[in-house]
């Protein structure tokens, strides 16, 4: 694809500089750009690779003295790495998939497929589901029965999504995601030794051993808008009500989550992150990667953990909160900190000891 700086720039409402007529057709990071590519040098420490490079243009930050950079244009804006989300959305190809549907597909003479819906090869789509106009349902994708997805979405080959559930529009979902498996619930007929163990903190019981029974989940899951999920990630339905995703919410790769949460709008869940049945997350939470979230606890919104943060009770909002049990950050570093400082104190402890003449029983 290809555009001229001024188009972008009107597109983006970036300002631009110089040739504006120049036509760039892909962009490229400095030290590896070609004379038709639109190099990003969004900080100086970019901006000084731009030699070993053959662009002609560049986005950079706002001020930036392009002309001294060799370049015959420029994008310039305030905030680079913003502009780069509308940037990509330009450049971006797609998935490649015209409206149509492939021959190999296998779709349920009830369902119901909108205006411009692309099916891709050995897609299947269960009887009595809905894709909403626009969409793309790539290779080997399974929707299942009453399955209801809005306009737009973007679901990439090896997606599967379960029976019953609800999705909003402009839904994407990247290589194996998976929206609607059951939830991981089981029980024993008699109170079990992780239960005992979980209630007294640490202590068994007599419980004996037994099998676990399977409890079914009856619930779906319903999604907002705008939603984004990892390559992987999965989402599981309710045990009798749904799982809900808010608005805007953005999945990176290998998330679990558990049956029954719920989750506010625009939050920023980060790869690995596991979050137990039941809990509650607030709107613009981010959960750094790594991050485990146990059941039936609630984090309040704005709330920001750090990568392998551990959360085992309730959050309040606005908390920033690293490592394991979750702490306040700065509470956790200062700990660290002590930690490092342990042998030394250790080592001046035992010197101290050493010194101390040694009394008996009659001095």
């Amino acid at each position: 694809m290809s555009f001229t700086i001024a188009e972008i720039a009107r597109s983006l409402g970036l300002r631009a500089e110089g040739d504006t007529e120049q036509v760039v057709s892909a962009v490229a990071e400095p030290a590896g750009a070609g004379a038709d590519d639109l190099a990003i040098a969004m900080k100086p420490e970019f901006a000084d690779q731009l030699p070993a490079g053959k662009a002609r243009a560049a986005m950079l930050w706002d001020g930036a003295d392009w002309q001294a950079m060799g370049l015959s244009a420029a994008l310039l804006t305030p905030r680079p790495r913003f502009a780069m989300s509308g940037l990509s959305a330009m450049m971006d190809a797609g998935a490649g998939y015209a409206p149509g549907l492939h021959p190999t597909a296998v779709i349920d003479p009830t369902a119901s497929l909108g205006a411009d819906v692309a099916v891709g090869p050995f897609a299947v789509i269960g009887a009595g589901a809905v894709i909403g106009s626009g969409s793309v349902i790539g290779a080997h994708v399974f929707v299942g029965q009453d399955a209801r997805i809005g306009q737009g979405a973007l679901l990439h080959p090896g997606v599967r999504i379960g029976h019953g559930v609800t999705i909003g529009n402009r839904f994407i979902a990247h290589f194996g995601a998976t929206v609607g498996a059951d939830g991981f619930s089981f029980v024993t007929p008699e109170p079990s030794a992780a239960e005992n163990a979980r209630q007294t903190l640490g202590n068994q019981g007599d419980a004996r051993a037994q099998s676990y029974a399977r409890i079914h989940s009856l619930g779906g899951v319903t999604i907002g808008d705008d939603v984004e999920l990892g390559a992987n990630s999965n989402i599981d339905r309710g045990t009798v009500r749904d799982t809900a995703i808010g608005n805007g919410c953005k999945f990176d790769n290998l998330v679990q989550i558990g049956h029954n949460v719920v989750i506010g709008t625009d939050g920023m869940i980060c790869a690995q992150v596991g979050i137990a049945g039941s809990s509650r997350i607030g709107n613009n939470v981010v959960l750094g990667g790594q991050t485990g979230v146990s059941d039936n606890i609630f984090i309040a919104d704005n709330v920001i953990t750090g990568g392998a943060t551990k959360v085992l009770s309730n959050v309040p909002a606005g908390r920033v909160m690293l490592g394991y049990p979750a702490l306040k950050m700065d509470t956790q570093l200062e700990i660290y900190k002590q930690l490092r400082r342990l042998p030394r104190l250790i080592s001046d402890v035992a010197k101290l000891k050493k010194s101390v003449p040694k009394t008996g029983p009659s001095d």
